[in-house]
């Protein structure tokens, strides 16, 4: 499942394409066609993210929310567009691009107030402006269940998947069976800011990059990763090989319904 810094992206690049202008709405599937029909013309003043839910608005107060969950793919191009196959829920277009939607968990017409709602039910956002890193800290900080499972929820902290889950608390040395009762301020502080700055160039690169420049693989003479997720990291997927700073072997494990990695050398209880 795509983590918050593509969705953040994508916003960026569904504004950069369509906003400001009027949009020619379908839905080639099906599945939507009673909202795009209403949609049609009508001009896309904003598209908004939070954690991993795009918001697309359209006139005073019709938003359409999407949530790509395992399955959705996005894919820009320039006019004109090739006929669409029956398997695009939702095509934008307009003279110069166009964007289409398949496969989506969630494409769905909704009012302001319910999308209000949908940002009522999650956490903080680290690529938000308007997130609350002390909101996250509230939860994480009365319950014993593992910092990993609290970062993976999305009602505690909004946008974190099972790449930046891992590695951020690789980068600090934090068990991730430790009880989120156990994180100290200092350490909430720490992964919060570390979490916005990996996050932020995610926005930027559109891949995962999470190891110091000391530990790339030019600095420390090693080859680069070689992954179909692409990125340099520490522990991810990185299961039953070395640990770049102690030699150690990476681990994995079941948890919250995902795959955890990490160095039980580097992040000690």
């Amino acid at each position: 499942m795509p983590e918050g810094h593509t969705i953040h992206r994508l916003a960026r690049d569904y504004a950069a394409r369509f906003a400001g202008g009027a949009v020619a709405v379908t839905s080639p599937q099906g599945k939507f066609a009673d909202a795009a029909a209403l949609l049609d013309g009508a001009e896309l003043h904003t598209a908004d993210a939070h954690g991993k839910h795009l918001f697309l608005g359209f006139r005073g107060a019709d938003w359409v929310h999407i949530h790509l969950g395992l399955f959705g793919k996005v894919a820009f191009g320039d006019a004109p567009a090739p006929p669409p196959t029956d398997t695009v829920r939702l095509r934008l277009a307009n003279p110069t691009a166009y964007v289409d939607l398949r496969g989506p968990t969630t494409c769905a017409l909704v009012t302001g107030e319910e999308k209000t709602a949908v940002h009522g039910r999650l956490g903080p956002d680290p690529l938000r402006v308007d997130a609350d890193p002390e909101a996250a800290h509230r939860r994480v900080r009365r319950s014993r269940t593992s910092i990993a499972a609290l970062l993976m929820d999305q009602k505690v902290i909004a946008g974190v998947g099972n790449v930046y889950r891992a590695e951020v608390l690789f980068r600090h040395g934090i068990d991730p069976y430790r009880p989120g009762k156990d994180i100290t301020p200092a350490e909430w502080d720490a992964i919060w800011a570390d979490l916005v700055a990996l996050m932020r160039e995610g926005v930027r690169t559109n891949r995962i990059d999470t190891v110091r420049p000391e530990h790339t693989p030019e600095a420390m003479g090693r080859p680069p990763r070689v992954d179909d997720h692409g990125g340099e990291v520490y522990v991810y997927r990185r299961a039953g090989l070395p640990c770049h700073l102690c030699g150690g072997e990476i681990r994995t494990a079941s948890l919250a319904a995902r795959n955890l990695f990490w160095c039980p050398g580097c992040q000690r209880s």
